[in-house]
């Protein structure tokens, strides 16, 4: 069995809370998810967005081993617009002080694209006089919140963070970008579509 679920912001990954966290986990969602399912790979609690979760053996290694390739894509939103030179860098791979990151894919999103996100509940704080800009950045590895430190490293820090893609399986494509908190069963084509490179 292969789920797709757009975890929401606010709700970790995994189904059993950690000590004096303030927060949920997939266990407090509803309608409840399938039993010994496990997630393939993760989200922080402060991210949102596809989050792929299994109770196959050896899912885990091939959708996300760097070796595999399988592309990832985030929107992201980051304080400040970057001019053309800090998406190069991103573009070219950052260098963290523990991570040389590999060159990934960035774009700026149109306006009408992340339009089509739903409303983050918190919202993300406004400021209004600094200007915010949409990203997308595609890429093939995941380190420990790796996009945000990559968009900081290149003075951008990250305000908000959805997993739009996993291969070619959106969150629009499957349905579920309306509900943050809804889950579903791939069909056989979608499972397709998420280790397509």
């Amino acid at each position: 069995m292969l789920i797709a679920l757009h975890k929401p912001y606010g709700v970790l990954s995994q189904f059993t809370p950690e000590p004096g966290s303030k927060w949920r986990t997939l266990a407090d969602l509803a309608p409840r998810l399938p039993p010994r399912v496990y997630p393939l790979g993760r989200l922080d609690a402060d991210s949102e967005g596809l989050l792929l979760l299994s109770d196959e053996p050896g899912l885990n290694t091939r959708l996300l081993d760097p070796k595999h390739a399988h592309e990832r894509e985030y929107w992201v939103l980051v304080e400040r617009v970057p001019p053309d030179d800090a998406l190069a860098r991103l573009a070219a791979g950052v260098r963290l002080p523990d991570h040389a990151c590999a060159p990934l894919r960035v774009r700026r999103l149109a306006e009408a694209e992340s339009a089509a996100l739903p409303p983050r509940d918190p919202p993300v704080r406004v400021r209004k006089n600094v200007a915010d800009a949409w990203l997308s950045l595609a890429l093939h590895e995941g380190k420990n919140r790796q996009v945000r430190r990559m968009t900081a490293a290149v003075g951008h820090p990250t305000l908000r963070l959805v997993r739009w893609r996993i291969g070619r399986l959106t969150l629009a494509d499957l349905g579920l970008l309306q509900t943050p908190g809804a889950w579903r069963e791939l069909s056989a084509t979608e499972r397709a579509d998420v280790f397509a490179k």
